[in-house]
Order: structure tokens, then C-alpha cells, then sequence
């Protein structure tokens, strides 16, 4: 019997055999790009930030696009030694700027598996298999929202391309409720500590964004959305937050919820960085009423501890996504409506089986442990903000809601804060970049990472902050 890989576990040459004439014998190189994936997945990462300019990279890498092409052996050293050196370490325990990544080594591993199998996870037809397992991930989140069994979605990029498919869903309901399009814009409502991404939806939408204004802790709260919703018409959504990346705050999700639903108005919530404490007893209060949302997003690849580019996009009822989303063609007349088609809950078409790492990992390591981490990286979260309160040259500027942690140094210019940045970052000792926060320079910290140690962390701070 032929085989794929023979005791050994190497290649079969003899595989695609027929292509051979064209590309040559790849089995030599999928064996040391394998190889390589290998040695990084079993790796510590270096933490050093180590971006640097494009006439250096190109001097270090010479011209890799050529008629003839390279040895493979050559662009694997050139990726090895040059390209990735070149990037930031997303996993490394002391990057703790924007929302990083720290994905568990299964499923890195896993995603390796799963572009080998190159899978064409759009239509259930195509890809059954994946798409089963990926709702068996999804199914995992719904549970963890309240929401009935029926509810469902699928996964896109990432947390830009799920709140625009949510918002357009919302859109189309109202449309089909209204019976045409509003005279003017349509509108949304958030506050202005919504995510960058749901402007920018708003602008592929031609729709009106309403600020809301948000309380001293930066949330959206029921009587502020209620004066705002007061004098506008046409608004089709309200987009709230399960835990704002700037600051990791929650909304008032209970209070809006009773707004949207006395007016009839679809609340999508984001929860790309937050959602993940949905698993986390120790917060879980804080969603209070979150399964009266008509969608929702997370990003595994955020808290979730799974690689890029993975964001589960959710709505309490499906039907109303198809209704927006599916798509006709005379070459996609022979699919079944009936199954279960990702291409009809989101905007996209082509899609890679993009949840599958993150169901292997937690498949793999069980609910229970995902729980632990995530309570993990709060508890280290909350004792690094014990820390810097006990530091008299630093001042917390509020208790963390989440993992995110805001403080400041009086006295620092906002060029102090950029110095001590990016010196920091060079040297491989910390990533903490700064933010705005009630229109003055602050740092900030995110904790995503089971790793990271409360105790390195604060030393780091106590050493160069003075």
C-alpha cells in the first residue's frame, strides 16, 4: 500500500508524481520547511523588538524573486535568519502592548496540520469535516453566552472583518423592517472607546456614527444612549464592549440591552479582546445580560491562545446573517441552502479552516484549562496593579475590569514616555507602549499571557521608572 510518509516519517518521493514535471521533487523541501516549523514551535521567542529598515532587510536578503528560482535550503535560511528575526515576538511573556497573542504550542502545531490539509472551509459540501469541528468550538462560545443552541456563525480574519458582517446583518433587518433605505445615512451608536474597526465599518457602510458619551470609566451606559437615541432616526445598531482595548472596560451590556430592546434596535457586541473572561467565574458577572446581544465577536488569537488569523463571529439568530450574507451565482446553484455554509454568515467568500487550531487546542487541553489561564493571566494582572500602587513614583489610575492595566508616572513628559518605550523594547526587556487616556499620556499593560510573572514585570517597572 502507498503512503504519504513511510516509517520514517519522511516524504514520499512518488507523491504527486504527475506535478513533478512541472515543480520538481518537493518532497525534500516540505520535509525542511516542516522541519523549521518544528524547531520555532519547541523555541522561546526573542523579545526584542527588532523591526528594522527595508534597505537593510534588503541587503541581508538579496533579490529572492527570480527567474530560476532559489534552493530551497537558501530561502529557508534567508526566512530563518533574516525575515523572522525581523518581527515582533506576538508570544514572548513580557509583550504586553496592544492585544498580543500567545497561542498554545498545540495549536501552532495544529495550524501547520491544517494548511497542509488545504481545506476549502466555505460550503459544507466542500468541507463538512472542518466546518463540524469548528462549530463544535463555536458551540463551546454560545454556551459560555447563554444563548440557545440553535445560535451559530463562523470564523473570519478577525475582529474588523466580524464586526462589519455583524453590522451588516444588523443593517439589512432594519432595512427589511423599514421596507427601503432611510432618506439620509443610515446610523450606529457606540462611544468614542468603541473600536477603530467599527468606524471604519461605518464608512464601508456609509453609515453615521453617533458618539456616545461614555462615564468616568469609559463605558456606555443606558441613560447617556437613551439622550443620544432621543434625537436621532435611522440608527439600525448600537455596538457595545466586552471589554475596550484601550482601557478593558465593560459596558453597562445589561442597562443597553433594555435600550435596544424598548426601541427595537440590534445590539452587536464586541468582545475581540474581552470576550475570552466569558470562561473566567472571577468576571463573569461583569457580562451581565450579554445573551440579549444579536451578535458578537472574540478573537482567540487575542485571549484565547490561538495563533492569527482567527476571530469567531456569533449571532443569537442565524437566519437573519443568511438574509444578509448569502451569496448567488449561476456556478453556485448546486449547493445546499439547508447545511451549514460558512460563506453566509460573514463577509467573504474563500475561506481557510481558520477555527480548526483553535478547536484542536481546546480539544486538546479541555475547557478546564482554557478557564485556568484566563483566570491565571486576571490574577497576574491584578497583582502587578497591587504593585504599582504600592510604588510611589507611579500612580494606577483605575482598579482593572479585565487584564488591562492603565497608569502613568507623574512628572514624564510625553516624550519621557516614548524614550523609556522604546529603549525598553530594544533592549528586549519589556514591550509597554503608550496610550491616551482622558486626553493625557498614560502607559499601559495587557495580560493575555499565562507566562508572564507578576513579579518580573514589577521589577522591570520598579528599576526604570524612578
Amino acid at each position: 500500500m502507498t503512503t504519504s510518509a513511510d516509517a520514517r516519517g519522511t516524504l514520499d518521493p512518488a507523491l504527486g508524481a504527475p506535478a513533478a514535471a512541472v515543480w520538481g521533487d518537493e518532497a525534500p523541501i516540505a520535509a525542511a520547511a516542516i522541519a523549521l516549523a518544528s524547531r520555532r514551535i519547541s523555541t522561546a521567542s526573542d523579545p526584542k523588538a527588532t523591526a528594522r529598515p527595508a534597505s537593510e532587510l534588503a541587503a541581508a536578503a538579496g533579490q529572492t524573486i527570480t527567474r530560476e528560482g532559489l534552493p530551497a535550503t537558501e530561502v529557508l535560511r534567508i526566512f530563518e535568519e533574516v525575515i523572522a528575526p525581523a518581527t515582533r515576538a506576538q508570544d514572548d511573556p513580557l509583550n504586553l502592548a496592544f492585544i498580543p497573542a500567545a497561542p498554545t504550542r498545540a495549536a501552532l502545531a495544529f495550524d501547520a496540520v491544517v494548511s497542509s490539509y488545504n481545506i476549502f472551509a466555505v460550503t459544507w459540501e466542500a468541507g463538512a469535516g472542518a466546518i463540524f469541528a469548528e462549530n463544535q468550538a463555536l458551540a463551546w462560545l454560545v454556551q459560555l453566552l447563554g444563548w440557545p443552541e440553535t445560535a451559530g456563525g463562523c470564523f473570519v480574519s478577525g475582529g474588523t472583518i466580524g464586526n462589519l458582517s455583524a453590522l451588516v446583518a444588523a443593517r439589512e433587518r432594519a432595512r427589511t423592517r423599514l421596507g427601503r433605505h432611510p432618506r439620509g445615512q443610515w446610523r450606529l451608536a457606540c462611544t468614542a472607546q468603541a473600536h477603530s474597526s467599527v468606524r471604519a465599518a461605518a464608512r464601508v457602510l456609509d453609515a453615521q456614527v453617533l458618539t456616545v458619551e461614555e462615564d468616568e470609566r469609559g463605558r456606555l451606559t443606558a441613560p447617556a444612549l437613551r439622550r443620544v437615541l432621543e434625537r436621532a432616526h435611522d440608527v439600525f445598531a448600537v455596538v457595545a464592549s466586552a471589554g475596550t482595548t484601550n482601557a478593558g472596560v465593560i459596558d453597562d451590556l445589561a442597562a443597553v440591552a433594555d435600550v435596544c430592546a424598548d426601541l427595537g434596535l440590534w445590539l452587536h457586541v464586541d468582545g475581540a479582546y474581552g470576550g475570552a473572561g466569558l470562561a473566567s467565574p472571577s468576571v463573569r458577572p461583569a457580562y451581565s445580560w450579554i445573551e440579549r446581544a444579536d451578535s458578537f465577536i472574540v478573537d482567540p488569537h487575542k485571549w484565547l491562545f490561538a495563533p492569527y488569523d482567527c476571530c469567531a463571529l456569533l449571532y443569537r439568530e442565524p437566519t437573519e446573517a443568511r438574509a444578509a450574507h448569502a451569496q448567488n451565482a449561476s456556478y453556485l446553484d448546486a449547493i445546499d441552502r439547508e447545511v451549514w455554509n460558512p460563506w453566509d454568515y460573514g463577509v467573504h467568500l474563500s475561506r481557510r479552516a481558520r477555527g480548526l487550531p483553535f478547536w484542536f487546542s481546546l480539544a486538546t487541553h479541555g475547557t478546564e484549562r482554557y478557564v485556568a489561564a484566563i483566570e491565571r493571566t486576571l490574577a497576574t494582572a491584578r497583582a502587578v496593579a497591587r504593585g504599582i500602587d504600592r510604588m510611589p513614583q507611579l500612580r494606577l489610575l483605575m482598579e482593572p475590569m479585565l487584564s488591562v492595566l492603565l497608569f502613568d508616572r507623574p512628572g514624564w513628559t510625553d516624550e519621557d514616555y516614548h524614550r523609556w518605550s522604546v529603549t525598553l523594547a530594544h533592549e528586549g526587556r519589556i514591550l509597554c507602549v503608550p496610550t491616551r487616556w482622558q486626553g493625557q499620556t498614560v502607559l499601559r499593560l495587557v495580560f493575555i499571557n499565562p507566562a508572564t510573572e507578576a513579579e518580573r514585570v514589577l521589577e522591570v517597572l520598579a528599576d526604570t521608572t524612578h
